[in-house]
């Protein structure tokens, strides 16, 4: 990010990334209980930022671990056996109502839902020195909400970490139980490098225009 402030408290559009994030939950679905994972030495930084702007959305905070498997068995020891629980990248701010909602409907129903995408590009895959093309039919580019029924979820982290945890489905599919993929969303962008966040923002100011303009319509693209 080329950044010394941490990306998910870089402002945007007037706030924080992780407070656009947060927002984008509760406007979804308004009843939902919200745990943020931050490093230890983040807490405090965050504490301020609260208070900076005024921000009242109710969450939970609990540190994290040395690697993201650690950080999310520490936020799930807050969520309750008989929920739902989404996890989701707190550095994707530009995340619809429309696609958290399926997540959380479809992993009631099928115990797990996935966002992806398939890429639009031509692929190609790496072996030694040699790149051979693939059919981008083939591939599924994955994002976050990931929505798990949360006692399945729960019961998969207390397996041993393995370096081939890339993210929580594959630590579901470790535990024996397979995964459901839903369509995600191109927006859904994942904010790693200086451009994302003139592309996220510039998506939520367009977001809050249409929506200022045209009161309560809600456009699968843009209602966040």
């Amino acid at each position: 990010m080329k950044s010394r402030i941490p990306k998910q408290f870089v402002e945007i559009a007037g706030l924080p990334v992780l407070m656009h994030t947060l927002n984008a939950f509760l406007k979804a679905v308004p009843d939902i209980h919200l745990v943020i994972v931050l490093p230890a030495g983040q807490v405090d930084t965050w504490n301020v930022l609260l208070e900076k702007h005024s921000f009242r959305v109710p969450h939970r905070v609990t540190e994290g671990g040395q690697k993201r498997f650690y950080s999310v068995r520490n936020g799930l020891e807050h969520i309750p056996d008989d929920s739902v629980v989404a996890i989701h990248d707190g550095v994707r701010p530009v995340i619809t109502s429309r696609l958290i909602r399926t997540c959380f409907q479809d992993a009631v129903q099928y115990g797990s839902a996935i966002p992806c995408l398939v890429p639009s590009e031509s692929v190609r895959t790496r072996k030694g020195k040699n790149y051979s093309p693939m059919d981008h039919n083939d591939i599924r580019i994955i994002q976050t909400p990931q929505a798990f029924q949360a006692a399945l979820i729960k019961k998969a982290y207390q397996q041993p970490f393995r370096d081939s945890f890339t993210d929580d489905a594959t630590v579901l599919e470790r535990s024996g139980m397979p995964v459901h993929l839903v369509q995600g969303d191109p927006f859904n962008i994942k904010i790693t490098y200086p451009e994302d966040l003139i592309v996220a923002e510039a998506i939520l100011k367009m977001a809050d225009s249409c929506q200022s303009s045209l009161g309560n319509l809600q456009f699968d693209n843009l209602a966040i």
